[in-house]
C-alpha cells in the first residue's frame, strides 16, 4: 500500500507542477524516518486545496494528497515554490 500511495502522491504533485507551474521543475524523494516527496517549480503561485464538484474533471489532486499523507505544505523559494508531502513509514 505504501508504494501505491507514493506513486499517487508523486503523480498528483508532478501533474500539478506541469499543469499550473513553470519550468524548471524538480522531483525529490527523501527517505529517513518518513518519506518526503518534494516537487519544485518556477512559479511562485501557492497551491490551494479546493473541493471539486461532482462532474469536474480535475481539482481533486491536492485533496487526495492531503487525505493520503501525514501532512503536506508548500514553501516559497528563490526560484519559485516547493510543494511537499510527508508519508509515515512502517516501522521494521
Amino acid at each position: 500500500e505504501a508504494a501505491f500511495v507514493t506513486e499517487l502522491v508523486v503523480s498528483e504533485l508532478v501533474t500539478n507542477a506541469i499543469r499550473y507551474g513553470a519550468p524548471p521543475m524538480q522531483l525529490r524523494l527523501i527517505r529517513d524516518r518518513t518519506l518526503i516527496c518534494e516537487v519544485s517549480d518556477g512559479s511562485s503561485t501557492s497551491p490551494h486545496l479546493r473541493r471539486a464538484h461532482a462532474f469536474d474533471e480535475g481539482g481533486r489532486g491536492l485533496l487526495l494528497v492531503a487525505q493520503l499523507t501525514h501532512r503536506w505544505g508548500s514553501r516559497q523559494t528563490g526560484r519559485g515554490k516547493t510543494i511537499w508531502a510527508e508519508q509515515l513509514l512502517a516501522q521494521d
